[in-house]
């Protein structure tokens, strides 16, 4: 027996040594996703809206977070980042981009052509504002959406706004543009189906297109003000879903609610005010490089950001409560309905332009879509800082150059647009990078672990000072060893093989929970960072 069970314990420690995965590999820290595997057989997929809303609201789909459950972005690197590919792409906050940039958004160099006229190949008469497909003399095809009769520029400018932004923010967006035509600009194609007020389909007729056009705003000159969207590339296969993965697509292996870029989607959506951010406006589209086609992901649809509702303005309720919010409903009752919820408070300036949009009352750690969202509902502190640093890279001066792409005709409004998104920018700032340790974009420079305060370049309140210990790093056991006499931000010399690693512990005044610890490789070249582990 005794020989037996010390067979065993010996093969134990021969399989513990023989699969002892290494904490990073030669091709750490992934920058761009895999190539990917062939997703041709993914098959179109509606959602419906109604459903969706219900779904989300009385069950809980999706894992979750929960006390004494913490489980990290899933879709992370070594460095604690989304990597480039289907979902994300790094662009202002570690590129910056220039105003001209942030202003073109998604593309920018392709409006639909002045030359000949605009046919109409399908038409949307449903809802208030009426909508089209165009196609233009390069026959490019373009979406088309109008502003509501008695809020002229609201979702235009709305949505010109926020699709730069989510740009900048890393997403996949439609290119967008704002047009301004007459009514001769247009030209009905042929076997446009129609839906007439009884819901009967029928040709289209140039009386329907008169009463639609009949329905938005038109100016002095008799033309019209419309946003238009370039036709996404690829073939779209449906929305997708912020929890659980897409059964058909052999890439999307991460379930939704612990990816990263769409955890920190909550922070950018309450920026923005974009509670209408759901599964309905998101896009999967078939796209094809190298002779393999994969799944690309969208946001789309922004007419319901800012201060718009699409086809009115907000009122305050919107980004306070959900849809189906009934916790509130006791404190009603027990009250007589005299306990205001905070977010009532909110006062709007009375621009046509604007809308619902205020920062006064904005509470960014309060802030709710309009129904329970999976990916939002699990964040956790590293993620709020992840899309929190973004939000406060955009400087005053590159805000005011976006909000130009709206083209208000009121500069008032703009310039109020501008603050108040500056003022919410500023609230994320304080409510979400102190969740952790706000360092940031490590290098190493001249011998030096370099980075970024985030908390002092942002004015926030700082108390301590910097910490720092040395060790090296065994990258096959994970243990560390402490450099003697190493506590400032030189890089030790490392010895050992070809490859070597150092381990760089940080923490700010007596607060050690909140600590990063930054790992280094060195190769006989440049050393380089390799790893970033946060906790809290």
């Amino acid at each position: 027996m005794k020989k037996t069970f010390a067979t065993i314990m010996l093969l134990l420690a021969v399989a513990s040594g023989l699969f002892a995965a290494d904490k990073f590999y030669a091709d750490d820290p992934l920058l761009k996703e895999p190539s990917p595997r062939d997703a041709a057989k993914v098959k179109n997929r509606k959602l419906n809206d109604y459903y969706d809303l219900l779904e989300n609201s009385f069950q809980k789909r999706g894992e979750r977070n929960e006390k004494g459950v913490m489980i990290r972005a899933r879709d992370v690197n070594t460095l604690d980042e989304p990597m480039d590919g289907a979902w994300y792409t790094h662009r202002h906050y570690w590129h910056a981009m220039t105003d001209e940039q942030l202003q073109l958004g998604a593309g920018g160099q392709n409006p639909p052509s002045q030359e000949g006229q605009w046919t109409i190949v399908s038409a949307k008469s449903e809802g208030v504002t009426p909508g089209f497909v165009i196609v233009d003399a390069k026959n490019d095809k373009y979406y088309v959406k109008f502003d509501p009769m008695k809020y002229p520029e609201l979702a235009t400018g709305a949505e010109m706004i926020s699709a730069r932004l989510f740009h900048a923010l890393g997403y996949h967006v439609p290119d967008y543009y704002l047009i301004h035509f007459t009514p001769q600009k247009l030209v009905l194609g042929k076997d446009v189906v129609f839906h007439d007020a009884e819901g009967r389909k029928r040709d289209m007729t140039q009386s329907d297109l008169d009463q639609l056009l009949a329905k938005v705003p038109r100016a002095g000159d008799g033309s019209y003000r419309a946003i238009v969207s370039l036709q996404i590339q690829g073939k779209p296969v449906g929305p997708y879903k912020y929890f659980g993965v897409r059964g058909d697509d052999p890439n999307d292996i991460v379930p939704h609610e612990h990816r990263r870029e769409l955890r920190g989607l909550d922070i950018f959506a309450a920026w923005l005010q974009h509670n209408d951010s759901r599964s309905i406006n998101s896009l999967d589209t078939l796209v094809q490089e190298n002779g393999v086609t994969y799944v690309r992901h969208h946001l789309m649809d922004f007419g319901s950001t800012l201060g718009s509702l699409s086809t009115w303005a907000k009122t305050a309720r919107y980004g306070g409560e959900y849809y189906l919010d009934f916790k509130p409903a006791p404190k009603q009752i027990f009250t007589l309905g005299l306990a205001v919820p905070y977010w009532a408070h909110a006062q709007y300036p009375g621009y046509p332009a604007i809308g619902g949009f205020e920062a006064a009352t904005f509470r960014p750690d309060e802030w709710v879509p309009d129904y329970p969202n999976a990916a939002f509902q699990n964040r956790l502190p590293d993620d709020d800082f992840w899309a929190a640093k973004q939000v406060m890279a955009f400087t005053n001066q590159q805000i005011r150059a976006i909000v130009k792409v709206a083209q208000f005709s009121d500069p008032r409004a703009e310039q109020y647009m501008a603050e108040t998104l500056i003022a919410r920018r500023d609230k994320i700032g304080k409510a979400f990078l102190g969740k952790v340790l706000p360092l940031d974009l490590f290098a190493v420079e001249n011998g030096q672990l370099t980075f970024h305060d985030l908390a002092r370049e942002h004015g926030l309140d700082v108390k301590g000072e910097l910490h720092i210990t040395w060790a090296s790093f065994d990258n096959k056991t994970s243990q560390s060893t402490p450099v003697p006499g190493a506590a400032d931000f030189r890089v030790p010399a490392t010895q050992g093989g070809e490859v070597s690693y150092l381990a760089a512990h940080l923490w700010r005044g007596d607060d050690t929970a909140k600590a990063i610890t930054v790992y280094l490789r060195s190769t006989g070249g440049p050393t380089e960072v390799v790893g970033i582990d946060r906790t809290w």
